[in-house]
């Protein structure tokens, strides 16, 4: 099982700039993707950005040029966030996309295949 540990949200201005971090743990071998997500009250959660493998991220077009998303090679990710706006107001949400191993071996599948959650990081942007 993978565990995941958000850190790194506040309370900033609009305009200002934050940090996330994902600390992982746990069985990381097999994790094939990460990302953030992040949910608004009264709203959905939604995907801020991805990483596919050691692929490059992915992002939501409300972010894009704004975020930055990157993981290191112990499999932390990291959220830089950038001309923060009001509207990025939440709480952020690290996830972490596994299949489960078996004997030592990575085994993708449906029956396979779970997501892991962090417990989430308040970002609050004033205006």
């Amino acid at each position: 099982q993978v565990q995941l540990v958000e850190s790194g949200g506040g309370l900033v201005q609009a305009g200002g700039s934050l940090r996330l971090s994902c600390a992982t743990s746990g069985d990381t071998r097999c994790i094939s993707a990460m990302g953030w997500y992040r949910q608004a009250p009264g709203l959905e959660r939604e995907l801020v950005a991805s990483i596919i493998a050691d692929g490059s991220p992915n992002y939501a077009h409300f972010v894009k040029g704004r975020f930055t998303a990157s993981r290191d090679n112990a499999k932390n990710l990291y959220l830089e966030m950038n001309s923060l706006k009001p509207e990025d107001t939440a709480v952020y949400y690290c996830y972490a996309d596994s299949y489960t191993a078996v004997g030592g071996i990575c085994t993708g599948g449906p029956t396979y295949q779970y997501d892991s959650w962090g417990q989430g990081t308040q970002v609050t942007v004033s205006s």
